[in-house]
């Protein structure tokens, strides 16, 4: 059980939510003093948040796309040359469809949208969606009245809580993503201070994605142009399959599978 946190002001906002996701209700505690659960979602006036209980927890993970470095790198991040964009085919008059099967979230495919690519972002456990809906609700809001620019990019974005096998095995031919994304929860392999706060909780809340391999041939299946797996650089090949070309960074790298080559222009706009 993950209970949703709140004061007594946003009591119907919390019991929405908690009865949206099946969990308990607990009201005017502190996420510290609490010793009955390991985690539990925090709603307040930043958001909705997962915090680790106890003293020395961690702090809260949420989704936030207005500041910090997400939003740094939308301003400042390299445009149409980060790796990403090479691997996803994104160049001048280049902007495909691409469809992030394993949102979590959904840094990377804010990133792709800032770039001009319209997303569908899957994400299947109910816990992580409520962060997403939340960040990507945030964002609108704040980009409605103080950010045309960002505006844009979040019309880009659409959030379905769906499994991402039966949302594939339910397209048809018209209806086909240019792209497919994935970058679905590697096993973890040791509790280092490299791992990051966000996937550490995502290991403890969601687990990893142990069905992973099975996605390829489906994605392979139900894709107009090309396949792209985010992998840790050192990482076996997803459903042990060698991709068409990889492009490799210093901590992870993309692998590529090819159906067709991109056309010279694919604007979705």
């Amino acid at each position: 059980m993950i209970p949703v946190v709140c004061s007594s002001v946003d009591k119907a906002r919390g019991q929405a939510l908690a009865d949206q996701l099946g969990q308990s209700l607990l009201l005017d505690i502190e996420p510290e003093s609490i010793a009955d659960y390991e985690f539990v979602l925090l709603l307040n006036d930043q958001g909705l948040a997962l915090q680790q209980t106890g003293r020395k927890a961690p702090g809260p993970v949420l989704v936030e796309f207005t500041e910090g470095a997400v939003d740094h790198r939308r301003k400042f991040g390299g445009g149409k040359g980060q790796m990403i964009a090479k691997a996803v085919g994104v160049k001048a008059g280049v902007y495909p469809r691409v469809l992030d099967a394993t949102a979590g979230l959904g840094k990377d495919a804010f990133v792709l949208a800032t770039l001009g690519c319209h997303m569908q972002l899957i994400e299947r456990s109910p816990i992580v969606f409520a962060l997403l809906q939340d960040g990507l609700a945030r964002a609108q809001a704040f980009a409605a009245s103080e950010d045309r620019e960002l505006l844009g990019v979040m019309a880009r974005m659409q959030l379905l809580a769906q499994d991402s096998r039966t949302y594939l095995e339910s397209l048809t031919l018209d209806n086909f993503p240019d792209v497919i994304y994935l970058d679905p929860m590697f096993p973890e392999r040791q509790k280092t201070a490299d791992v990051k706060k966000e996937m550490r909780v995502f290991h403890h809340v969601v687990g990893a994605d142990e069905d992973a391999d099975m996605l390829l041939p489906l994605a392979l299946a139900h894709v107009n142009y090309r396949v792209v797996v985010k992998r840790p650089r050192k990482a076996p090949f997803l459903n042990n399959q060698a991709p068409s070309y990889q492009l490799e960074g210093k901590s992870s790298r993309y692998d590529i599978y090819t159906i067709k080559k991109l056309p010279e222009h694919l604007n979705n706009f």
